[in-house]
């Protein structure tokens, strides 16, 4: 079985061009983060993600986590507790987090790196510091001075960690329905009562506390989303002194069996049959969702991040059987013996596809990332403005997209393996199966989709994507000066794929006031649009700035044109897709609504 590498190099090479470290240490708020610093960190990082979660992957998902019904306690795959007691210890949970409160400050387009490697070498595990982090930054945004002092420092450290607790068996994506109450006490506390599910590491053995937050209703809450406030529960209540005190009334009362993801539980919560669990408000009453949605908003971008993880760790494994496995002669050789795969056009094909599509979401990760960055620390207001506007737009394109390549990418993993990947023993199959629930959880493919043609298109009058097009028409103008026939052939695609957003957006603009379902039928195609030709923009920059590095004698020749050699791939089979993307937004709602329902 194949063993995961960091690509270190892909890593270096994107920060000192999509997101440059030069430029961000130089803001004051990023001041620590020099080259030096965050290249010291990728390097302890990726040793960290090659030699102690890689190995845990595939005996995590054998052997899972599992519920122990006599006190509801929940035990996790064998090491991971040692592992996570390590990813704490060298700052992995402060990476990210204000220096106020322990963390270590590191900006947006690191931990996007970090955060991707966790990812490949074992999502399971990855999924309890990308929802902490989200959990933490509700809690900085809305919390209460108090709060922040009780909570947020251990769970900056690690010692604690949280989880948010939308779901409930009624009330899937339409929070509308919640009805998890809350009931106020004398003290200014609240009481819960409620069941919610599909809670990732609601509970576990790594910790002696775990810090939820739960969204509920009080007695007189006006209906509907607005009537729903978010409140902090923790599964140990925390004395003055900051000790923990007596265990509050919310337990783990199962664990799903489940497609993948087996190293993480993902449980059913049930607070207040004990007489209710103690919660504390987090900011205002009734504002609940506008919070949570600080933290979805973290999550949705983390969970774009494991599509990201997962398809570098599916291509890895599926080169290194390609380069090993021994399977028919040479195309055109008849008379040769029999060749390592690899050697075939088709297994080609299927080993560029994977990679091309998860270097454009990795690139378009990181521009979002930088984003998020100058969003928060450059001095300029107008350029806080428009950098937020841009991660607002490619928050629901990332998670949309990067999630469903990965469907993509670990299916062609599997095919490259042949019947052997449709046996567990090659871990291909386990790629494939941990992929399938990136595109549901946090938000449905068809709910990114529904976000980026409404709130961030249509509310706003298209500005921020019309922006975004004049960018990308701004940069074809340098792709074209390029004297690389791989890159002028690409430059050629690309401006085709920038004029299929433009009309794909025109459509959208003209139609969502009088033909506001015809819109939503093309919503997904627009993702995948925007992903291809975002992500490919994003890939053409590496290439370009590859090109110019072997223009001026860079001794590292063959990795750089591989960068050039996979966009003139992107371009030559992605953008197409992207185009007839576009054709099926502007003339297939008719096709999309014309079945009456009763005819399903």
């Amino acid at each position: 079985m194949s063993t995961y590498h960091a690509p270190v190099k892909e890593y270096r090479l994107l920060l000192e061009t999509i997101a440059p470290l030069s430029e961000l240490s130089a803001l004051p708020h990023f001041a620590e983060a020099t080259p030096d610093t965050v290249f010291a960190i990728i390097e302890e990082s990726a040793k960290f993600a090659n030699e102690v979660l890689d190995p845990l992957n595939w005996s995590g998902d054998q052997e899972g986590a599992r519920h122990n019904p006599a006190d509801n306690s929940v035990s996790t795959p064998k090491g991971f507790k040692t592992a996570y007691d390590a990813y704490c210890a060298m700052g992995g949970a402060a990476l990210p987090m204000p220096e106020a409160f322990g963390g270590l400050g590191m900006p947006r387009s690191l931990i996007t790196l970090t955060d991707e490697m966790v990812h490949s070498s074992n999502m399971s595990f990855g999924l309890l510091p990308m929802l902490t982090q989200g959990a933490i930054e509700a809690l900085l945004l809305a919390g209460s001075d108090e709060l922040k002092q009780i909570f947020v420092p251990k769970m900056v450290s690690g010692e604690w960690t949280g989880t948010m607790n939308l779901t409930e068996p009624q009330a899937g994506s339409d929070l509308a329905l919640v009805k998890t109450r809350a009931e106020p006490q004398p003290d200014g506390t609240f009481r819960i009562f409620g069941t919610k599910i599909f809670i990732t590491f609601g509970e576990h053995d790594f910790t002696e506390n775990i810090v939820h937050l739960v969204l509920a209703r009080l007695p007189d809450a006006p209906e509907g989303v607005k009537g729903i406030s978010l409140f902090a529960v923790p599964k140990f209540l925390v004395n003055k002194d900051g000790s923990l005190g007596a265990r509050n009334d919310a337990q783990c009362v199962s664990i799903e069996h489940k497609l993948g993801i087996h190293g993480s539980p993902t449980c059913v919560m049930q607070f207040g049959d004990a007489g209710g669990a103690v919660g504390y408000v987090v900011g205002e009453v009734n504002r609940g969702l506008e919070y949570m949605f600080v933290m979805m908003n973290l999550a949705r971008f983390g969970v774009g991040l494991q599509g990201v993880g997962i398809a570098e760790r599916a291509y890895q494994r599926a080169v290194a059987f390609a380069r090993e496995r021994v399977q028919s002669r040479d195309v055109g050789a008849p008379k040769n013996p029999s060749v390592p795969i690899i050697r075939h056009p088709d297994v080609r094909r299927m080993l560029l596809r994977m990679r091309a599509q998860t270097e454009a979401a990795r690139a378009l990760a990181i521009a979002t990332g930088y984003a998020f960055d100058l969003a928060e620390a450059h001095p300029d207001a107008e350029v806080r403005k428009a950098n937020q506007a841009f991660v607002e737009l490619m928050i629901p394109v990332h998670k949309g997209w990067a999630t469903e390549m990965a469907q993509d990418v670990t299916y062609q993993g599997i095919q490259v393996h042949g019947g052997m990947g449709f046996v567990e023993e090659t871990g291909a199959a386990q790629h494939y199966r941990d992929a399938r629930i990136t595109t549901i959880y946090e938000g449905t493919t068809a709910i990114q989709a529904n976000d980026l043609v409404g709130r961030k298109m249509a509310r706003e009058g298209g500005v921020t994507a019309k922006a975004l097009i004049t960018t990308m028409r701004a940069f074809c103008a340098e792709l074209a000066k390029s004297s690389n026939p791989h890159l002028k052939a690409s430059h050629k695609r690309l401006v085709e794929g920038i004029d299929a957003v433009e009309r794909a957006v025109e459509f959208n603009l003209g139609n969502f006031n009088q033909n506001v379902r015809a819109c939503f039928a093309g919503s997904v195609p627009m993702v995948k649009l925007f992903g291809i030709v975002c992500g490919g923009w994003q890939l053409a920059r590496v290439a370009l700035a590859a090109e110019q590095r072997i223009n001026a004698g860079s001794d590292d020749r063959a990795f750089l044109e591989a960068k050039i050699a996979t966009m003139r791939y992107f371009a030559d089979t992605m953008i197409p897709e992207a185009i007839a993307a576009a054709e099926v937004i502007v003339n297939g709602s008719e096709g999309t609504l014309a079945l009456a329902e009763a005819a399903f």
